[in-house]
């Protein structure tokens, strides 16, 4: 049985139920899931699973969440070599030029840490709505079927 670990940052609670739902997604595809909230985990949390997966939220202008910085940082020093990661989040388009930056940014921290992309971005305005859950569900399975193929 495949396992996985989703780290969120949430501060109105949208990224919560996002990873909620890809937890909710992956277990009905028979995966361990553990979720955590990001000021509670560390980025060695990722050493014993097989899906790391990080949702999280943009602030202002484009910046990572305050809570979420350190753990950013620390993730790009870990070797997650034969491991699936997926990144996942929320933003809102009023700030257009900056949508879901921290999604991008936690994408590329992730790529220098030798883990295999598993599947697509996805980006949440706001808070999840049925696309948005489609997608999500999508998104699971896409990761679920990709460290199954590892």
């Amino acid at each position: 049985m495949a396992s996985a670990k989703i780290i969120y940052a949430s501060m109105t609670g949208n990224n919560e139920e996002i990873a909620d739902i890809v937890s909710e997604a992956l277990e009905n595809l028979g995966v361990d899931v553990d979720v955590s909230e990001i000021s509670q985990a560390d980025t060695e949390d990722f050493a014993d699973v097989d899906i790391c997966i990080v949702a999280t939220y943009t602030y202002g202008d484009g910046e990572l969440p305050d809570e979420a910085v350190d753990f950013y940082e620390d993730l790009q020093d870990e070797d997650l070599s034969g491991k699936v990661y997926g990144v996942c989040g929320s933003g809102d388009t009023f700030y257009d030029d900056s949508f879901g930056k921290s999604v991008d940014d936690f994408a590329a921290a992730f790529e220098k840490t030798g883990a295999t992309k598993g599947a697509d971005i996805v980006k949440v305005d706001l808070e999840a709505e049925e696309d948005d859950i489609e997608h999500l569900e999508a998104f699971a399975k896409s990761l679920a079927e990709k460290a199954t193929d590892m």
